[in-house]
């Protein structure tokens, strides 16, 4: 059946070129883990996974027990992390698709217990979750030590131990070493329990492009410990923003690595206007003079963000378009007064490049007051994914 003209081009090939490109910074120091949660940033996990495993990943990285399942599926042979935990009643779940969960509340351990037990299927690997100063997720220091132990005498297994770096892509990397101290601080704690996990799971794409590592593999060699790296944003060929400044070799990492999604969509139609004409609700646009406008098929529904109506363009005949008026739930309308020959049927690149002109993520983010991860997270369930 033909379907409605608003779709995504997943490049698979990209990303496994950006997988085998990130897993050279960090040779001979750390293993990646792909993080494909979130639909694979709304990639489709479907298609994104089975490509970084193709490129060489053995890990992957999940939001839920039910991307868990959805991983295995497509994945049979990796090893999948749950990153958020898992909820009572998954632990079933968890054993039966061979997941596995990060841990830092004792009632998930609880119900892991219980799950392995009544499988047969101890001992189950967990990683554990150092709190080291996001106050997110996380075991605090003080409590590491019998959180472990507990992991030590029960069912579970401790394979890892984990923490989330939540200013990596801040250059200074003052908050970044008071987290450094925090975490060998909680591991020599875990030593002192006479626990050995295998894995020291730290870092995301800012890391490795910000050159950590080295460091990183120092700190879980000093453990007694194997280094994973879990880039995420990098995969899909986007370089995060640093602040105060860049690390050297971050625009050679913004130059090497490839765009994975591209968004489109076609024109439905093409109207005259005269001057006066009000375009799109509570008329936010008004045409001051005749006006060639193309109607979209694409909205805010689709992702397509509300606000962008009156201060954004997108691409058609290789040129920008402004969008005019606002964004309705399922149309947009661009001026193509100046572009010749715009007609229905066109392609219209929303994020992407066509011709010379090039739209990317940083643009939708800078315009909508956001970051790249949420204007890809935001495209809609209903805007179908096709693998170029």
């Amino acid at each position: 059946m033909t379907m409605r003209p608003c779709w995504v081009e997943i490049s698979t090939r990209a990303l496994e070129d950006n997988y085998r490109f990130l897993k050279s910074l960090a040779a001979g120091y750390a293993e990646l883990l792909a993080v494909v949660k979130a639909d694979a940033y709304g990639h489709s996990l479907e298609q994104c996974a089975p490509a970084a495993v193709r490129a060489g990943a053995r890990w992957l990285g999940v939001t839920s027990v039910e991307e868990g399942v959805e991983a295995r599926a497509v994945c049979p042979d990796a090893q999948v992390l749950v990153m958020c935990g898992c909820f009572p009643g998954e632990g079933a779940a968890v054993v039966a698709h061979r997941l596995t969960v990060v841990v830092w509340e004792h009632w998930q351990l609880e119900e892991l217990e219980s799950a392995a037990r009544a499988a047969g299927a101890s001992p189950l690997p967990v990683h554990l979750e150092i709190d080291t100063g996001m106050s997110r997720q996380g075991v605090g220091l003080e409590a590491v030590a019998a959180f472990a132990a507990r992991i030590g005498t029960g069912p579970l297994r401790l394979e890892g131990v984990c923490t989330h770096l939540y200013a990596a892509d801040e250059s200074d990397r003052r908050a970044t070493d008071a987290q450094f101290a925090l975490l060998d601080d909680a591991l020599g704690q875990i030593a002192a329990t006479g626990l050995t996990p295998e894995w020291l799971s730290v870092g995301s794409s800012p890391s490795l492009l910000n050159e950590e590592a080295a460091r990183i593999g120092a700190l879980a060699k000093k453990h007694g410990m194997k280094a994973l790296i879990r880039p995420g944003l990098a995969l899909y060929g986007v370089t995060p923003k640093f602040v105060p400044d860049e690390p050297a070799g971050v625009s050679a990492a913004r130059a090497r690595l490839k765009p994975v999604l591209a968004w489109k969509t076609r024109v439905v139609g093409v109207r005259t206007v005269p001057a006066g004409a009000v375009v799109g609700y509570n008329g936010t646009f008004v045409a001051t003079e005749p006006m060639r406008l193309a109607l979209l098929a694409v909205g805010y529904a689709d992702g397509l963000d509300r606000g962008l109506g009156n201060g954004f363009s997108l691409l058609v005949r290789g040129q920008r378009a402004p969008l005019v008026g606002r964004v309705s739930m399922d149309l947009a309308v661009i001026d193509v007064t100046e572009i010749d020959g715009v007609g229905a049927g066109d392609e219209v690149v929303i994020l992407g490049s066509q011709g010379d002109e090039t739209i990317n993520a940083d643009d939708h983010a800078e315009a909508s007051r956001t970051i790249p991860w949420e204007v890809f997270t935001r495209i809609g369930a209903r805007v179908r994914r096709v693998v170029v």
